[in-house]
């Protein structure tokens, strides 16, 4: 017997995503007070609780609802069988025996069907991974378009439009499309550090180290055990070549980038550590040479500005700088591609001492990368937020000339990557040990090449997940960020 969505949900505790539940209900609140429909379009990568969102939505909402989720692969006859039938066992018709059994196979019929199951008191409508019914059937969207123009949005029904991949959900509300002008934008990211760490009862440090590990997905901290620290919990997945700490960002890695093409060696290049874009197209390349610029440059476009999967970073201060560097924009990914991947494979060989060492030999290196974006994300959080000593800071990025020499790790601003004013300077020290003399003298030394440094007016910060060394002169230092700071940030 097949399980429920409802019997799924009790599986495991909800937590967080208190900003998500009251933007859907206020929209809810918004349907019974008008009495007609809103629509609302949910984009998020694979794994990131989309569904596990809005099943909690439609629990505590305690309104009829109807949760459909597409099959890829299916025809349109099985896809519109498949709704049928659901809407038919939904709680959603008043009377059940109204819901035809077979029908035509098409979309506008099916949403005849359901308008005329609609109760007059409000309800939600979820379709899950709506871009497969697009990819499947050409005629969906313009049916889903004529159908809520003429039928649904008249009535009092919250829709919810749910997929996966993040371009085609974009391009289902743009501009060119049927359904443009109709529906609500919801972006749905990851967990927030703060929410990683109470959802596993971890003290601020190792909870970093959990949101690092996982990219806060909650389809790896559902099989994370309550209070492990990262690299315990990673020791006892190695055991388990089909954990989903491998198995999650394999498959998305698979879904998105299916075949060993350019795109898929671009990103693998990234993630093996290449950064530049001389450095990716070397080893991006085949055996004629390094991929031509006029291949990559709009390659890494589509991987930034459709797909999401990079991020690029820029040098930020007073002036336009280069080069820019490329980063896997999901930290669980970018472990994956640069450690776990060569983990998992000794751990199919039923070798999993030797893949925990793998992880252990790289994670130190790995970590102290890869905690600098959730450091500048956190001092941004935190400049919003009126906590910082600096008023006017907008942006926290990093410098860096062409020869990397030096390199500052953080960089606050009023704007970026070209500033107007350039508030402090800083150095990101992810270690057991603490920062020492040795740290801040390099950053003294390095945070004047900034340009638009002014040692009266710039401060200093540390970040650093083992404070300060007895040997350090403080005063010297504006502002010390360690893991607590960074956890409140997110609360």
């Amino acid at each position: 017997m097949r399980s429920t969505r409802s019997e799924l949900s009790m599986a495991s505790p909800f937590v967080g995503r208190g900003t998500e539940l009251a933007l859907l209900d206020k929209r809810l609140r918004r349907v019974a007070d008008s009495g007609g429909g809103t629509a609302v379009a949910i984009r998020g990568r694979r794994q990131v609780g989309k569904s596990r969102l809005v099943q909690e939505f439609c629990d505590r909402a305690a309104v009829p609802y109807l949760f459909f989720t597409a099959t890829k692969g299916a025809s349109p006859v099985e896809a519109v069988a498949e709704f049928l039938t659901d809407l038919r066992e939904s709680p959603l018709p008043r009377d059940a025996d109204l819901v035809p059994s077979g029908g035509s196979g098409n979309w506008p019929d099916a949403f005849r069907a359901l308008a005329a199951a609609l109760p007059d008191r409000p309800s939600v409508v979820v379709v899950d991974e709506a871009p497969w019914l697009s990819e499947q059937d050409d005629l969906f969207e313009g049916a889903l378009q004529t159908a809520w123009d003429r039928l649904l949005a008249k009535r009092p029904v919250l829709l919810l439009l749910l997929g996966s991949d993040l371009h085609m959900m974009e391009r289902l509300t743009s501009y060119d499309r049927p359904f443009y002008g109709r529906a609500d934008n919801l972006v749905l990211g990851p967990l927030n550090p703060a929410e990683t760490g109470e959802a596993l009862g971890l003290d601020p440090a190792d909870a970093v180290d959990a949101h690092l590990v996982s990219g806060g997905l909650p389809g790896i901290l559902r099989a994370w055990p309550h209070a492990t620290p990262a690299l315990p919990f990673l020791e006892q997945e190695c055991a388990d070549p089909a954990s989903p700490v491998f198995s999650v960002p394999e498959s998305s890695l698979l879904a998105e980038f299916p075949a060993p093409d350019q795109a898929r060696r671009v990103l693998e290049a990234v993630g093996g550590g290449d950064r530049t874009h001389a450095n990716i197209a070397a080893t991006a390349g085949s055996r004629e040479g390094a991929l031509a610029s006029g291949s990559l440059s709009p390659l890494l476009r589509r991987l930034v500005e459709e797909k999401h999967v990079l991020a690029v970073d820029e040098p930020v201060s007073t002036r336009p700088g280069k080069p820019a560097l490329y980063r896997i924009a999901d930290s669980n990914l970018r472990l994956y591609l640069a450690v776990l991947r060569s983990a998992q494979e000794q751990a199919r060989r039923g070798r999993p001492e030797a893949a925990f060492r793998v992880v252990r030999r790289r994670w130190t290196a790995w970590r102290g990368r890869a905690v600098e974006p959730l450091v500048r994300q956190s001092l941004e959080l935190a400049a919003v937020d009126g906590s910082l000593p600096w008023e006017g800071v907008e942006a926290v990025g990093g410098w860096w000339n062409r020869q990397f020499d030096p390199e500052v790790d953080l960089v606050g601003a009023d704007r970026a990557p070209v500033a107007g004013r350039i508030s402090f300077a800083g150095s990101t020290k992810w270690l057991l040990t603490p920062f020492d003399r040795h740290d801040l003298a390099a950053l003294t030394r390095a945070a004047p090449q900034v340009p638009g440094f002014d040692p009266d007016r710039t401060g200093l910060v540390v970040a650093s997940l083992s404070g300060t060394a007895p040997d350090v002169d403080t005063g010297t230092i504006d502002l010390v960020w360690g893991p607590d700071r960074l956890i409140d940030a997110w609360r």
